[in-house]
């Protein structure tokens, strides 16, 4: 009998998870004067994120989850794949806003950088199919854990660090 009212009690909790992450959406600023979103999270959303990834693990952890394993498991790799694109939109976002005006709008740092401002033009043209593609979707569970996206995105914050190396590099020069 105990048994069985863990078993439910894990069974009415991941049925919960399902419910509030269906929910969730991602909340959106738009760029300057762009079509470009600029996504995040509510603040509500982030701590059910946080208790849920705890509740997740508790879950994992008892003896009475052998029944739903599997689905604690994928709801634990779901909750950490938002967490991280979550963690890396913030990232790329940020650093994009940064560097796009000075990229895209200034005629010195091209004609300067022209490698890093080629590079950039195709950064930008990513940053915005993944930013429009995650608002297009809505969904914060689908968004995040769409197929190689936490990928991309590393690769974009990578793109974008070296940009922000070579500008930084350039502006200490022009300083000396």
């Amino acid at each position: 009998c105990d048994q069985a009212a863990k078993e439910l009690k894990i069974e009415n909790t991941i049925a919960q998870l399902v419910e509030r992450w269906k929910a969730i959406e991602w909340l959106m600023d738009t760029y300057k004067d762009t079509d470009v979103p600029l996504l995040k999270l509510g603040e509500e959303d982030f701590e059910a994120l946080e208790a849920d990834q705890l509740t997740v693990q508790g879950m994992l952890a008892s003896r009475f989850i052998k029944q739903f394993e599997k689905e604690a498991q994928e709801w634990q790799i779901h909750l950490a794949n938002i967490a991280d694109c979550f963690i890396l939109i913030g990232e790329v976002q940020r650093t994009w806003s940064y560097l796009e005006p000075l990229f895209i709008g200034s005629e010195e740092v091209k004609r300067e950088l022209p490698e890093d401002a080629k590079r950039f033009a195709g950064i930008d043209v990513n940053v915005k199919k993944e930013l429009k593609t995650c608002w297009e979707i809505r969904n914060v569970d689908n968004a995040a854990n769409q197929e190689g996206l936490l990928g991309r995105l590393e690769d974009i914050q990578t793109q974008l660090d070296l940009c922000k190396k070579s500008l930084s590099d350039f502006l200490d020069g022009r300083r000396r």
